[in-house]
Parts: C-alpha cells; sequence; structure tokens
C-alpha cells in the first residue's frame, strides 16, 4: 500500500450522520493572497443552500459506495469562487454517484478571502460593481485549478486504497467549479491528467475556451440556454472545440434549466441531467454495468 501523504481526519459529522474522511490535499503557499480567519460553513438564505466560504487550505470529502465499480469522480462546487454550493452541487451529486458504484471526492479548492458571508459579498459586488469580482478572482482561480490536478494526482497515488482504477478518474465541476475543470483541462501533465471531464454550466467568462490538449480526454458539457449568465454560448464553443479537434464530447443543453441547480429539482428535464451523465458514462465505457461485463 502506498504511503498516504495527506492528513487523513475522521470526524462526527451533524449534517449527514456519519463519519467523513476527510484528505487535506498537497498545496503550494499563496504569498500575494492572505485570508484572515478560518473556513466558514452556513446555510445561505441567499442561495438556498448550504455553503462554504474562506477556504484557504484545500481538502476533499471521501463518499465511498457500498459496491464501488473502480470510477472515481472529483466534485467541485460552484459559487463564484467565493464560495461552494457544498449541497446541491457536491453532497447530493455524491451521493447520487455512489447508488451507482461511483467514489466521489467533494473538493474544497481555494475561494476568494471573504469576511462572514462571501454569498452576501458576492450578491453586493454583483449588484453594485460586477468588475471587481473579477478582480477578485483572476488571481485566486490559478490555485484553484492547481488544488484540482493535486486532487486527481492524490486520488490516482491511492487508487489501490479506493478500490479504484486509475484509468477511470474523472473530474465533474459546476460555473466556477466548470472554471476549476477548464483550468485542469488545460493544464495537466502526465500525473494529473483526468481520465474524462464534466463541466456543467462552465464559467467560460473567467476561463475561456483555448487549444485543445493533444491527448484530451472525454468531455460531456451541460449547459441550458436560458442561463442567466450568458454562458450557453461558451459550453457551445467548449463543445465544439473538442469535435474539431476531433476528440470524444457530448452536449447536453436544455432550453430551460437556468443556472446553479445541480441536484435541485425545479420540475423540467434538466433535473435528469445526472442520468443522462451516466448513460454516456456507459456508453463511453467508463462505467461498465453488470449485465455488460
Amino acid at each position: 500500500m502506498k504511503q498516504f501523504i495527506t492528513l487523513l481526519l475522521c470526524v462526527s459529522s451533524v449534517n449527514f450522520g456519519a463519519a467523513q474522511e476527510i484528505i487535506q490535499i498537497p498545496h503550494q503557499k499563496t504569498p500575494e493572497i492572505t485570508w484572515k480567519g478560518s473556513e466558514k460553513e452556513y446555510f445561505s438564505k441567499i442561495w438556498e443552500n448550504e455553503v462554504v466560504t474562506n477556504v484557504s487550505v484545500p481538502t476533499m470529502e471521501i463518499f465511498r459506495p457500498k459496491n464501488p465499480n473502480g470510477v472515481a469522480v472529483i466534485i467541485a462546487p460552484g459559487g463564484g469562487l467565493y464560495a461552494l454550493s457544498i449541497k446541491s452541487e457536491g453532497t447530493d451529486v455524491a451521493k447520487w454517484l455512489n447508488k451507482q458504484g461511483i467514489t466521489a471526492f467533494v473538493l474544497k479548492y481555494r475561494l476568494v478571502p471573504t469576511g462572514e458571508d462571501g454569498v452576501q459579498e458576492i450578491t453586493d459586488e454583483g449588484a453594485t460593481k460586477p468588475a471587481r469580482i473579477i478582480e477578485r478572482v483572476a488571481p485566486v482561480l490559478p490555485y484553484s485549478y492547481a488544488d484540482g490536478l493535486a486532487a486527481i494526482k492524490l486520488v490516482r497515488e491511492n487508487a489501490e486504497i479506493y478500490a479504484l482504477d486509475p484509468t477511470k478518474i474523472g473530474f465533474m465541476g459546476f460555473s466556477a467549479g466548470g472554471s476549476v475543470t477548464m483550468g485542469v483541462a488545460y493544464n495537466y501533465d502526465a500525473t494529473n491528467r483526468p481520465d474524462f471531464l464534466v463541466p456543467v454550466y462552465p464559467w467560460t467568462l473567467v476561463m475561456p475556451v483555448q487549444e485543445v490538449p493533444k491527448d484530451a480526454p472525454p468531455m460531456f458539457v451541460v449547459c441550458s440556454s436560458d442561463d442567466p449568465l450568458g454562458l450557453a454560448p461558451g459550453s457551445i464553443e467548449l463543445y465544439s472545440s473538442w469535435l474539431k479537434a476531433n476528440k470524444a464530447v457530448a452536449l447536453q443543453m436544455y432550453a430551460k434549466g437556468g443556472h446553479g441547480y445541480g441536484m435541485k429539482k425545479q420540475g423540467l428535464p434538466s433535473d435528469r441531467w445526472i442520468e443522462r451523465f451516466y448513460e454516456w458514462a456507459i456508453a463511453q465505457g467508463i462505467v461498465v454495468v453488470a449485465s455488460e461485463q
């Protein structure tokens, strides 16, 4: 068994009623960015969701299925890089994947330093000075996707511990987590290359579409035409770039859905986006169902 190079903590969880497995991810210092105070987790009335803010030390929470099929997905929740929608775009996703035999890792990547309520901060800035959001996000984003790359490497190095196939480690991200996903897509090396990518309404405004890597992994893109942040064109451009490069890619574009829904139910076809991802994973040979074994 390979030496486990990070801190593994088992702590009691009030929210989920079971022990949590938390892994701290190796990371470089950020001398130009300073966080004050600790990471915060609370229910945001603005977003109507459990959120995490002010993350300065990247970690992952492990969700293990009863019968692992060898596939892993690292999940990067969204939140404008000011917060993480940790439930609807994190733990709820992980629990659904677990039911399909997929091992999930919910990533808390480094965020913009914020005070008591990061959601309130991004809401206020979005209403009064939206350019300030980009100014604050720009220096942090490279560290955020560096955390994603480090997470892939860590999971792959310890694949045996988690009963994983080291060639079936994917990365899924929502909104700002989608920009982290694409940062991973454009900056990997042989040790931290994702085996598949799932950007869900990715924030392409801060991580524009770039040249497709020569060995780019398969990708499944999800978005909605009525996304209020105007992210549908970027998702189409992202899909088209993979298609033009002759890489395996699929695009699930819904007429309605808006933005930031994750696992929330809206009574729309977009509620079932994760089922479409699972079907795609089977078609790609990433997931092998029992009847095909």
